[in-house]
């Protein structure tokens, strides 16, 4: 058997993961999309398998955007039902790893019934010491922009705070994801390069990394290949180190 390296130490803190690719899955194998989605529903339990056992602290999945509302009805409607089969088939399973499980994004948007679900399982993992598995469901990276600037506008014109106290600092406590910090590594599958509006405030620093593996067959081995990938970059934040 081929021995092969560990992963370089420390892992990165936060890792997010734009899943793409799961509508060329099945269309590559003549199926219908939504077996696409079941099978990229298997691939989110492999990630945050990994995830633990690569000693991940924070893991953020980009699982549906507010841009996909405009994809056709039956299309939303199925999602939605795999949504509710996957929270009600897994909550208990992540509960019991010490998952703490959240979600962010424009939850007015989403059917009551998934609302529910999703609260009882927040309730329930809240408390859970291990894995911060964060979901990102009718969200975009813009709105969330907009709807801090908005909040932010409120306190000013109500007095609250003064211009000059806006800062960045104070900008990112009114983000959805204020009590987590920015990713290190982004991953994209698929081939696809680039963010679609994911966590665009978030992601300023983050490196990325983007693999041609379609979502639905994402493991463990492309996991790890990403880290080293990641373990490879120089981070700057912005300074130069030595000559270019």
């Amino acid at each position: 058997m081929e021995n092969i390296a560990p992963v370089p130490s420390p892992p990165p803190v936060h890792v997010a993961i734009i899943m793409d690719g799961n509508g060329r899955w099945a269309k590559q194998r003549s199926l219908p999309r939504i077996a696409g989605h079941r099978r990229g529903a298997e691939a989110v339990r492999r990630a945050v398998t990994a995830a633990g056992e690569f000693g991940i602290a924070y893991l953020t999945l980009f699982g549906f955007s507010s841009e996909n509302w405009k994809r056709p009805a039956g299309e939303v409607d199925d999602l939605m039902g795999l949504l509710r089969h996957y929270i009600r088939a897994e909550i208990a399973e992540l509960h019991a790893k010490g998952v703490r499980l959240r979600v962010i994004g424009e939850r007015a948007r989403l059917p009551g019934d998934i609302v529910a679900l999703i609260d009882n399982a927040e309730a329930l993992t809240g408390g859970n010491p291990g894995l911060r598995l964060t979901i990102a469901l009718s969200y975009g990276g813009r709105a969330e922009i907009a709807r801090a600037a908005r909040d932010i506008a409120a306190a000013v014109k109500s007095g609250e705070l003064a211009p000059e106290q806006v800062d960045e600092t104070l900008f990112a406590r009114h983000l959805l994801t204020a009590d987590i910090p920015d990713p290190d590594l982004v991953i994209r599958t698929s081939g696809e390069q680039r963010v679609s509006n994911f966590l665009l405030w978030q992601t300023a620093y983050s490196e990325l990394v983007f693999i041609d593996t379609l979502w639905p067959d994402f493991g463990k081995a492309d996991f790890e290949k990403a880290l080293r990938d990641y373990h490879g970059r120089e981070r700057r934040y912005g300074a130069s180190v030595g000559p270019r």
